[in-house]
């Protein structure tokens, strides 16, 4: 989930300054985390406690109100500091950008020895996004990105396409397209001169992932999604997320993502990474 930390903390400060070019300094002296990262860490959270509906609400209700000022959608926002425990229908791309840790706890190993996917392998993505983002195209893009995770972790750490990221990606553009029904077949340099500033998955999945297919690393990836303007943070968090499972991510920016972060969330960080390992 560390991908989708670092492509918040760069795409901060393009928000609103949008820039349409991949040269810029990555990690700006005024860069800072989001509400991506503190969803994330939430998800994260829930996840290691058991991941059920209940726990799922009550990580982000919790993480939310720790950081209130992180910049929560309206209606997120709303349903953070109150009582209300329901869904309320949404398809905005925070279910994208928070889902990555439900990625990281598929197995691998089933999809690599039988070609199938796990059993009721996305139950616990599905279940992380409903509890707000239940509308159809809400669940998709959160979907959508998990499946690309996890094919990237399945090619990366197993034989899945040979260990040939270009085989990879292909798998992962066939996949989204038949199982989504979302276009990636637009390039960046078509995308970047009609996109604006939207925050539907809609809007925001499919440019995310076409970043991925374009990139050649971990940092190129994330030039690429900020690059488009538009949602820059949650754009390079999503992008961010699978780019993790592509690339890894270099140490240099491990450490200049982590002298962003306080303790509670740099906490979280520490426990993800030994609970993975367990």
């Amino acid at each position: 989930m560390l991908g989708a930390i670092i492509g918040d903390i760069a795409g901060s400060v393009y928000e609103w300054h949008n820039i349409r070019t991949k040269d810029f300094p990555f990690f700006r002296d005024d860069c800072f985390f989001t509400d991506d990262t503190v969803m994330t860490c939430a998800v994260a959270d829930a996840v290691m406690n058991g991941g059920t509906r209940e726990q799922f609400i009550d990580s982000m209700k919790q993480y939310g109100r720790m950081y209130p000022d992180a910049g929560y959608g309206g209606r997120f926002g709303t349903w953070i500091f109150s009582d209300d425990r329901a869904p309320y229908h949404s398809f905005g791309n925070g279910s994208a950008m928070r889902v990555s840790p439900c990625a990281w706890v598929m197995d691998c190993e089933f999809f690599n020895r039988t070609g199938e996917w796990p059993p009721n392998s996305r139950e616990l993505a599905e279940r992380a996004t409903a509890v707000t983002h239940d509308h159809p195209e809400g669940i998709k893009g959160a979907l959508a990105t998990v499946d690309a995770i996890f094919l990237c972790r399945c090619s990366t750490h197993g034989t899945s396409a040979d260990g040939d990221m270009a085989a990879c990606k292909r798998r992962i553009k066939e996949h989204i397209e038949r199982t989504y029904g979302y276009d990636l077949s637009r390039t960046l340099d078509e995308i970047r001169p009609g996109y604006r500033f939207n925050e539907t998955c809609q809007e925001t999945v499919p440019q995310a992932i076409v970043a991925f297919l374009e990139s050649t690393d971990f940092e190129d990836a994330i030039r690429n999604a900020i690059s488009l303007g538009g949602d820059s943070d949650t754009l390079a968090a999503i992008t961010g997320s699978i780019a993790e499972a592509a690339y890894g991510i270099p140490d240099r920016m491990r450490e200049q993502a982590l002298v962003c972060l306080d303790e509670p969330l740099r906490s979280v960080l520490r426990r993800w990474e030994h609970f993975l390992t367990c």
